[in-house]
């Protein structure tokens, strides 16, 4: 499955996400998980998020209301701080979750804004 797509897409996987976090995905995929790795990482990454229209600053933007509405905690702590990766504020994280809360429903919102407190402690807590 590698190729141009599967390049580009790793590339700018590894950017948003985090070398770390890609290359331990990747590494900790066996027979069974590896087709998937690859389908994300050329489709998702390779296919979408490289294309232009958008930037990354707003692709997060979606990300974040997309993954809350589909109460994907792992994916959505995930991509709150590829969220910050990509430029974008706490402040205007906390905006896209106020939303999320009054179009998906408040327990959505609460969730959201539960777990993106999680991954800024995280974050906090790995600076030192």
């Amino acid at each position: 499955m590698k190729g141009e797509k599967f390049d580009r897409g790793l590339a700018l996987r590894k950017q948003v996400l985090g070398a770390d976090f890609v290359e331990r995905s990747m590494a900790g995929a066996d027979d069974f998980s590896m087709p998937m790795q690859e389908l994300s990482t050329e489709y998702c990454w390779g296919h979408v998020w490289t294309r232009e229209g958008l930037t990354l600053q707003q692709r997060s933007l979606l990300n974040l209301g997309m993954i809350s509405a589909l109460n994907r905690p792992h994916e959505l702590k995930l991509h709150v701080k590829a969220a910050l990766n990509n430029g974008l504020t706490r402040a205007e994280i906390r905006e896209a979750l106020l939303q999320v809360a009054i179009y998906c429903g408040v327990p959505a919102g609460i969730d959201s804004t539960r777990i993106a407190r999680e991954a800024f402690a995280e974050l906090d807590a790995a600076k030192g």
